[in-house]
């Protein structure tokens, strides 16, 4: 190993990166994009607006970085904010407002230069001082942010110059640099005081926000000054909230929107033989699940939750909820194409031994609710009452609970006992982990906590042998699935519709909406 390890990304494709990147053991790996209607295009074309409808939304939204749970907020973020790093649709990670990085030889001690001459919407140009007030607005005891496991391991943030900021780290992570790119993680500009300013949504994006309905909609205006070449190219973008997936489906149909996430997959065939109308396609890491609060009983029995987990029928949820446009998931969130996906034992519909762990469990039958909701994705419904169907057969008495799409994320997601819920997923095994899995994390939606996991999480963070860590985290990943809180059935692809007039080039899938970036990248014909 060199004493520096260098990842200056300017200029820097993926098979540089990775070379340069190796002694760390940094990877990235995304799927791959299907657009059956050939949408995509080679030249931007300057101008239009764009209106786009989201299955996702909901009035207890707020511009707070720190709250985002769903696309609608990821999306207008990124339209109007920067972060440190991205990833591009081809699955790299690069510079956004920092041009490049390094570490010591531990990577425990990141240095990265930010670009110089970036100036925010109302002039001021961006520092470092920007950066550190951005960054420890999510760190600290009384932080709820949803970023907050992202940062907790930094122990120290420094300026060394006005373009020049040091992360000391309590122990090594080689996959720090893709943590920068959270969408949470938005650069904003200093107060006085050193605190974040985030209520005047103030950012160095494409586009400044003109007019914000929390649950219903958000207006964006191009930056005429946006520092990035060949982006930003429309001129109005409008964002619209329409929870029901018919009401959105229409909305498409009779042009009073432009594009819309998350089709109805039941009638997704019939939308795409309509003239002018292309449905787009891609696979990443998004994965559905049910989670259960492990601190409440009877979900504090593991017994019952593999019960639980043996008690539903994965192929058949994968062939009528998602119509086939997904994979069967294993009770773990890797995603197949993320490095050190491991290959473990599938689990299969066994109602038998659904029995025999309920059993286990101290149970003859049992009566559970679950709650669902379409707003926390489309067929989340259909899914909850599927399960219903798989579980009774091993004597469990499941009640299905219709809650209310909006707010949904705030009212249920980590309130219910068991519920319906997605995620995108993200690009690293620790970034994963960390995030929904690691004790006393803010979106760790079970609330479980298993000492081997949480000392194996650590160890692999640090570790910069790939073989080491690929033995770190299959153990993890079987960890997750014989022990974890939650229900992991399958990993479902995007299923979005537009008009001819959206148009693009290749598209990014480690979130939804081209990484949740289309504001910046896409344009109207």
């Amino acid at each position: 190993m060199t004493d520096r390890v260098k990842s200056s990304l300017m200029a820097t494709n993926r098979r540089q990166f990775l070379g340069g990147t190796a002694a760390l053991g940094v990877t990235a790996g995304l799927g791959g994009l299907i657009l059956p209607n050939g949408v995509m295009a080679n030249t931007p074309k300057q101008g239009g607006k764009m209106r786009i409808a989201m299955h996702q939304g909901g009035t207890t939204d707020s511009l707070d970085p720190a709250t985002y749970t769903d696309i609608f907020m990821q999306s207008v973020g990124f339209a109007t904010h920067g972060t440190m790093t991205e990833l591009t649709p081809e699955g790299d990670l690069v510079g956004d407002l920092c041009e490049s990085w390094e570490a010591d030889s531990a990577a425990q001690v990141w240095t990265f230069k930010l670009r110089k001459g970036i100036s925010f919407h109302n002039g001021k140009t961006m520092t470092a001082d920007d950066l550190i007030a951005s960054i420890n607005h999510h760190r600290g005891e009384e932080s709820k942010s949803a970023a907050k496991s992202n940062v907790a391991a930094i122990t120290d943030l420094t300026k060394q110059d006005d373009t020049t900021v040091v992360f000391t780290l309590s122990a090594g992570n080689a996959d720090f640099p893709y943590l920068m790119a959270d969408y949470h993680l938005l650069i904003m500009p200093a107060n006085e005081d050193g605190t974040a300013d985030w209520e005047s949504y103030v950012g160095t994006g494409g586009y400044t926000l003109e007019a914000f309905e929390p649950g219903v909609r958000a207006t964006l205006k191009r930056n005429p000054n946006y520092w990035k070449p060949n982006r930003a190219h429309i001129d109005e973008i409008e964002v619209i909230s329409i929870s029901d997936p018919a009401a959105r489906q229409n909305a498409l149909v009779t042009g009073e929107v432009d594009y819309i996430t998350s089709v109805d997959l039941k009638t997704v065939s019939l939308l795409s033989r309509r003239p002018g109308i292309n449905i787009e396609e891609s696979t990443g890491y998004l994965h559905y699940t049910a989670p259960m609060i492990t601190t409440s009983s009877p979900y504090d029995n593991n017994e019952l939750r593999l019960a639980l987990k043996h008690g539903i029928n994965r192929e058949e949820l994968v062939q009528k909820v998602l119509r086939g446009h997904g994979t069967v998931a294993n009770d773990q969130p890797i995603a197949p194409t993320i490095p050190f996906a491991a290959d473990l034992e599938q689990r299969t519909y066994d109602p038998d031994k659904a029995k025999f762990h309920l059993k286990k469990a101290g149970y003859d039958n049992i009566k559970l609710e679950l709650s669902a909701s379409d707003g926390a994705y489309s067929g989340a419904v259909d899914a909850a009452v599927l399960m219903k169907e798989h579980l009774a057969a091993a004597g469990m008495d499941i009640d299905v609970i219709r809650e209310p799409a909006d707010g949904y994320w705030s009212n249920v997601w980590m309130k219910k006992n068991w519920c319906q819920c997605y995620w995108g997923g993200r690009p690293t095994c620790d970034w994963m982990f960390t995030t929904a899995y690691e004790a006393g994390g803010s979106w760790n939606d079970t609330f479980w906590a298993n000492d081997r996991f949480n000392v194996l999480l650590k160890q692999g963070r640090a570790e910069l042998n790939n073989d080491n860590r690929a033995e770190i985290y299959a153990e993890m990943q079987q960890i997750v699935r014989d022990d974890g809180g939650a229900a992991i059935w399958g990993f479902a692809n995007y299923v979005n519709a537009g008009s001819d007039k959206v148009q693009h080039g290749a598209t990014a899938a480690n979130w939804d909406m081209d990484g949740a970036r289309f504001a910046e990248r896409w344009w109207v014909a």
